[in-house]
């Protein structure tokens, strides 16, 4: 029996990045608190999306700043032998809540207005809109050299590009009002912003899903780690691999590999890791090692 652990990083690769996910944050948490009060003065559903958008992408941005620092604590109780790297997904789960309530709020009220509401005001939605896209657009800024590093930071990323195009649609609105003063182009944007955000919930929470579900990880197909595996000199079966995600970047595997009887463990552990590492990107294996003469171990059903 061998062991060989391509041991995850203590910190995820966004700690390095904090700072600006903190700076990031305070801008997009004031921006919305700006879009929320103009909003319900202009009487702006789509502006109202929009700060419903920004809100959930708070929530995104706070959880990948506490995710980097939970993770960054030793664990001393001894039990969460993982860590406490899931933080972050379980902070994506409440995000996904908060964006599908957000929508369904929105397509609600876009209904409600049908047949007469407040005249919406022109000129709060373009100001807004526009101080939104240059916030984003300086987020994006300084989000996108850790984008290239940490798939945490990449998540802020393109967040702070929806935003973006959110703010794009606010500034939409207010123009179409203005040309056109028809206040109903407020619930037309307001409605294709919703349905953004929704879709994007549901790409969010099934990403959820499956690494709760401890899926595969994506990008991954276990036939093909078991056939690499099974390819390798001396290897001559294997069984009970597993393959999951621990949380963003981090994919872990494990396996019992059955090996000739003069085929050293140590080349095998060696070059499988390597393998893992290098193909798949699973930094993190757990493998058994059986000489092929072992009949003890069954492969177990699940």
């Amino acid at each position: 029996m061998g062991h060989n652990h391509g041991h995850a990083p203590a910190v995820h690769a966004g700690a390095r990045h904090r700072w600006r996910l903190l700076a990031t944050c305070a801008m997009v948490m004031a921006l919305f608190l700006l879009e929320l009060i103009t909003a319900l003065s202009a009487h702006s559903l789509a502006l109202l999306s929009d700060a419903g958008h920004m809100a959930a992408d708070v929530i995104t941005l706070v959880a990948a700043l506490i995710g980097t620092t939970i993770a960054a604590r030793p664990d001393r109780s001894g039990r969460r032998t993982y860590g406490s790297y899931r933080a972050e997904v379980f902070a994506s789960g409440v995000a996904v809540l908060v964006m599908v309530a957000v929508s369904l709020y929105v397509g609600y009220e876009a209904i409600h207005r049908i047949g007469g509401h407040p005249a919406t005001h022109s000129e709060p939605l373009i100001v807004v809109g526009a101080i939104g896209l240059v916030v984003n657009v300086v987020s994006m800024m300084l989000l996108r050299d850790g984008a290239q590093e940490s798939l945490n930071v990449k998540g802020a990323y393109l967040e702070v590009l929806a935003d973006a195009v959110g703010s794009v649609g606010v500034i939409v609105a207010g123009i179409l009002i203005a040309l056109t003063g028809l206040d109903w182009w407020d619930s037309v944007i307001a409605v294709a912003i919703a349905i953004f955000v929704l879709v994007r919930a549901v790409l969010l929470g099934r990403e959820v899903v499956a690494v709760l579900g401890q899926h595969a990880p994506d990008g991954v197909d276990p036939e093909q780690v078991r056939s690499a595996l099974g390819g390798l000199p001396g290897i001559r079966r294997v069984h009970d691999l597993h393959l999951w995600t621990l949380t963003s970047g981090m994919n872990v595997a494990t396996a019992h590999l059955v090996i000739g009887e003069h085929t050293s463990s140590h080349d095998v552990l060696d070059q499988a890791q390597a393998m893992l590492t290098s193909q798949f990107g699973i930094e993190h294996a757990t493998l058994q090692v059986e000489p092929e003469s072992h009949t003890q171990c069954q492969s177990l059903q699940w």
